[in-house]
């Protein structure tokens, strides 16, 4: 495939390696230097964008690959209270999109497992519950994409819990959550890629899920694989389509 970078930081230049190493071609990098490039025509000659860039930016790339009819892969995450209508504006021009909070392997299996737990938790009401993330200090966002997915998990299958509300560590605003609501604890430490815990505690134990990125490699891999298998298609897709 020939494919569009938008976003040309650390998870670009990684994505690209991927890429090539697979057989595929990059026919445009868009980066901070070089924004006056993305362009429907230069867009044209990719056959898909693959977007890690930034939350002001996001959107933008989105409407411009879909002037273009340029399918894109959108890992970047802060812009999902648009999520509805960049999917009816999927949907309405034809085009195709697929998004996800993160694109490795194992956190999807992470996701699932996340799911299959809060059901059993259902039974269970004596254990309180609460969702910590940890990541690099250039992240801009919080919480992560990942974390908020993870909350969700938590939200749609464990009935006590009707909303997540976030706090950041280090920002001295204390979050107080009522009974129904799910904290998301927020940690940014130097070179950390994303470590995510689910945690339940009672008076007489604890139990904790964690997954542990080693580096940005699987998110990558990820982005790489999920723009491979939108070949052909059209529509609105999340990356947990590809693992169903």
């Amino acid at each position: 495939m020939k494919i569009a970078l938008l976003g040309y930081g650390k998870m670009g230049q990684i994505i690209e390696k991927f890429a090539l190493e697979r057989g595929h071609e990059i026919v445009l990098k868009i980066s901070i230097d070089n924004q006056d490039e993305l362009t429907r025509q230069n867009l044209k000659a990719a056959d898909v964008a693959i977007d890690f860039s930034t939350p002001d930016s996001v959107l933008n790339n989105i409407y411009t690959c879909f002037d273009a009819n340029v399918p894109i892969v959108v890992g970047t995450t802060g812009w999902y209270g648009k999520l509805q209508e960049v999917k009816d504006e999927c949907n309405n021009s034809n085009n195709t999109l697929l998004y996800g909070s993160n694109f490795s392997i194992g956190v999807n299996l992470f996701f699932k497992l996340n799911q299959t737990l809060a059901k059993l938790m259902n039974n269970y009401p004596a254990y309180e519950v609460q969702v910590e993330e940890i990541h690099h200090t250039q992240k801009l966002d919080a919480p992560s994409g990942t974390a908020i997915t993870i909350a969700e998990g938590i939200v749609d299958n464990l009935d006590r819990k009707t909303e997540w509300l976030n706090e950041v560590v280090g920002t001295n605003v204390e979050i107080f959550p009522k009974a129904d609501q799910l904290l998301i604890e927020s940690h940014r430490i130097e070179n950390i890629p994303g470590t995510h815990t689910v945690i339940y505690s009672s008076e007489v134990d604890e139990i904790e899920i964690k997954h542990t990125a080693h580096s940005r490699a699987g998110f990558a891999l990820g982005a790489v694989v999920a723009a491979e298998w939108l070949e052909n298609k059209k529509g609105f897709f999340s990356i947990t389509d590809i693992f169903e």
